[in-house]
């Protein structure tokens, strides 16, 4: 196997890669509004063609990413190593359109063999049995001494992040029904830990960097919620990559540190107005607004210091802005086109008033799942970005663009460059994160410690190697 050594870094990252992981819940219902087939059929229909072609139903694309069936029947797309928040927004969106045509091509064989049945993709994070599935953000860092101290400053932002980024959902209380601003906040038991599923933490710290590990390590957020809104999905990364880089400039910043995260994260859900106070482990209380605020104020002046309030980061943090000044002013219609939460909450406020229903009505209930339906003609937020009644940052033909093709920038390029070389001359290979291998009698391969080279010899003389 050859090796390439990686160029040395010191300091932050001028250049970062960012990826999203996403499940997505699946349920299959006959034309009479029974379900149909479990979970494990419906994804056994979905993954067929996948599964025929390679073998297996844990694939990476020719555009670079990574396409797989998880634990409990959930689908999982993975996008590749994007450099650019635009982008990474556009592969995320790919690999909506990507899973929703497998679910045409699923019923279309379903239908030939009598099932008589329609597959329902959820871009959400729980499911009616209490059960959660993640949205996982990964951004790459440098591999430094100080990740605890980085950790202890973000888990206050990013346990306050639901207030600006939630995707909010009708949870039933021993109260009663109530509208919280997260649907992942509920399934949170710890801060900081390398466990996924048993403990779900805010941060994970398993150390998987997926590069070479003396360089970097790769910060795993798992608490956030899957964004069907491209401009909440802008401001959840572009905000948590400028807070970074702060913290990678080793600025002063106020220290939040939670008495008791769990509790904190729980009760903030519970209020969209962002006033409720919660415990500091220094024993003063501060309220979600207060906190959002003083980070927002720390990173928007670091930004402009550091000439990085541009682009894709100006608009987030102009959104950021205008968020907090919305729910503080409850004005929250300021941003009823732009921040998930609050766009859903709209929806079943209308539906109520016009209805005479209150949150425990089973209607709200399935107009708050049908939101996250990724089919464009049935879903209701597919529906309303049609009708140009919420705001985007990415162009349709981008998405389509990153259905079949890499970014140009970043490993992603390598790997997809192979995969489709491998595709069109009938080569049986195998590949992962970090590595491209040809699955002959010599198992020649090349080991891709840098995610940010787009260029390779090596890579070149083994496609070489297949024409």
């Amino acid at each position: 196997m050859e090796g390439l050594p990686t160029t040395p870094i010191r300091g932050a990252l001028k250049r970062r890669i960012f990826g999203i992981e996403t499940e997505f819940g699946l349920t299959c219902v006959a034309s009479d509004g029974t379900r149909k087939l479990t979970p494990d059929d419906a994804a056994r229909y979905l993954f067929r063609d996948v599964v025929s072609k390679a073998r297996s139903s844990n694939v990476f694309l020719t555009n670079g990413s990574r396409l797989y069936l998880d634990v409990g029947s959930h689908p999982e797309y993975a996008t590749c190593e994007c450099d650019d928040i635009l982008q990474l927004i556009a592969h995320e969106r790919a690999g909506d359109a990507i899973l929703h045509q497998m679910a045409v091509d699923a019923e279309t064989s379903m239908r030939a063999e009598g099932i008589d049945g329609s597959l329902f993709l959820f871009k959400n994070n729980t499911d009616s049995a209490g059960n959660s599935y993640g949205c996982h953000e990964n951004y790459l860092i440098a591999r430094t001494g100080e990740f605890a101290e980085m950790a202890r400053y973000l888990v206050p932002f990013l346990i306050t992040r639901q207030l600006i980024v939630g995707a909010g959902k009708v949870v039933q209380t021993p109260s009663g029904s109530h509208f919280a601003i997260s649907q992942r906040a509920d399934h949170m038991w710890d801060g900081v830990s390398s466990a996924t599923t048993r403990s779900r933490p805010i941060i994970n710290t398993r150390d998987e960097p997926h590069a070479d590990a003396e360089m970097y390590r790769r910060l795993h957020v798992i608490v956030g919620d899957s964004s069907m809104s491209q401009t909440t999905a802008l401001l959840k990364v572009a905000s948590t990559d400028a807070l970074l880089r702060l913290l990678e400039d080793r600025r002063a910043l106020r220290d939040f540190t939670l008495e008791n995260p769990v509790r904190a994260i729980r009760e903030i859900a519970l209020d969209p107005t962002g006033r409720t106070p919660v415990r500091l482990a220094n024993g003063q209380s501060a309220t979600a607004l207060e906190i959002q605020w003083t980070y927002y104020t720390a990173v928007a002046a670091h930004a402009e210091e550091t000439g990085t309030d541009t682009g894709a980061t100006a608009r987030a943090l102009d959104l950021w802005r205008r968020t907090l000044v919305a729910i503080e002013g409850h004005r929250l219609e300021q941003v009823a086109s732009e921040i998930d939460w609050i766009i859903k909450r709209s929806v079943l406020d209308r539906a109520a008033a016009r209805n005479g229903l209150d949150l425990s009505s089973p209607r709200l209930a399935q107009l708050d799942l049908a939101y996250h339906d990724i089919n464009p003609t049935r879903g209701l937020f597919r529906v309303m970005e049609a009708r140009g009644l919420v705001a985007t940052v990415v162009e349709e033909s981008a998405v389509q663009e990153a259905r079949t093709i890499p970014p140009q920038t970043t490993r992603a390029k390598l790997r997809g460059d192979f995969i489709a070389a491998a595709m069109r001359t009938h080569t049986e290979h195998t590949v992962d994160w970090t590595q491209l291998k040809i699955a002959d009698h010599g198992n020649r391969s090349v080991l891709l410690k840098d995610p940010f080279a787009a260029v390779d010899a090596r890579v070149d003389r083994l496609i070489a190697s297949l024409e």
